[in-house]
This record gives structure tokens, C-alpha cells and sequence, in this order.
């Protein structure tokens, strides 16, 4: 019964749509019908500003972060932990209060493994901060986040883990399936420009 509160707590923690708040608070927009069309971080920077992207950022590695490092208080178990996390995911994902969508879970996920795997999430957001300045496609970056995760968690021994930061890699490729479709065509858009 208690792992079930826990899931359905960080499934809660995850579906708070942060982003949607912050674009309608403070610039009036519904970011669900601009730009990307997405709550994410990323989206609202895009369309209110840096520093609402930055607030957006923050709270959503706290939908992951939080109900994960409370989790791991309670019990040390890795397929406890694991769960949890896919949870806040999950329900940034889905969320409760936007009809089952949400963001791409980049910010979510890196709350969820800077909890429990520190090391492996500062050097896959490295190298995605390297891909985007390089690139310049934020997606292009996202992805390459997806794909070192499992490999730094396994490589800095949060192998417990490993199974989740997998589940993650697809999750992300899926979330970013209209981004991979649009870098194939070239038509994918850079945030170096206006």
C-alpha cells in the first residue's frame, strides 16, 4: 500500500503543468497552442522569455528531484526508486490536468536521476549543453542526453538504475518523435534564430 501512495504521489508531483502556469501567469500565452505546442522548458523560454524558461527548467527537475530524494529516504530499494521516478515522468508526460499530454520529460528526468545518480546526470547534461551549442537544435541535444544516460549510469556505477535510464532513452525518442522527423527534413528549428 505504501509503494502504491508513493506512485501515485509522484505521479501527482509529475503532472503539474508548471510550464502551462508560467505562460499564462506571466506572459498571457497558452503554450500548448504556440510555438512547439509544448509546456515544456524549452517552449516557454522560446515564447516568454529566458528567464520564465529558466523558472519552467527548475520546476520541472523538481517534479522529478523531489518525490524521488523523498522516496529514497524511505526505502533504499532500486526497483522502489526506479518506479517512482518512471512515475513523476509519467505524469509529466501525461498529466492528469491536461488531459493525458504534457512536455518531452528532458527537465523531469534529470530531476529524477540528479537524486539518485548525480555524477551520470551532470555528464550526460554536459554533453547535451555541448550538442545544443553546437548544433544549435535543442532536440538534437535532448537526444544525445537520451542516449549517454544509461551509459554514464552504468559507467559511474548507479547500476541499479540502468534499467530505468533505458526505459528513459525510449520515452525520450518517443516524446521527441516530431523533432527527429523535422531535423530528418532539415526543417527542425535553431534557437540561434530569431
Amino acid at each position: 500500500m505504501l509503494w502504491i501512495f508513493w506512485l501515485v504521489f509522484a505521479y501527482f508531483m509529475g503532472s503539474i503543468p508548471y510550464g502551462l502556469f508560467i505562460g499564462k501567469i506571466c506572459c498571457s500565452i497558452d503554450v500548448r497552442h504556440e510555438g512547439s505546442k509544448s509546456t515544456g522548458a524549452t517552449n516557454v523560454a522560446r515564447l516568454c522569455g529566458f528567464k520564465y524558461g529558466v523558472a519552467a527548467l527548475i520546476l520541472d527537475l523538481g517534479k522529478g528531484f523531489v518525490p524521488v530524494i523523498m522516496a529514497s529516504q524511505y526505502s533504499h530499494n532500486w526497483a522502489f526508486i526506479s518506479l517512482v521516478g518512471a512515475a513523476a515522468v509519467l505524469g509529466h508526460v501525461f498529466s492528469m490536468f491536461l488531459d493525458m499530454k504534457g512536455g518531452k520529460a528532458v527537465a523531469t528526468t534529470i530531476g529524477v536521476f540528479l537524486a539518485v545518480a548525480p555524477a551520470a546526470v551532470i555528464w550526460s547534461v554536459i554533453a547535451l549543453i555541448a550538442v545544443i551549442i553546437l548544433s544549435g537544435f535543442v532536440s538534437m541535444g535532448s537526444l544525445t542526453f537520451a542516449i549517454l544516460l544509461p551509459v554514464f549510469t552504468l559507467i559511474t556505477g548507479s547500476i541499479g538504475m540502468v534499467p530505468l535510464a533505458c526505459c528513459m532513452t525510449l520515452l525520450l525518442f518517443w516524446t521527441h518523435r516530431a523533432n527527429i522527423q523535422r531535423l530528418a527534413k532539415g526543417e527542425e528549428i535553431s534557437w540561434k534564430k530569431k
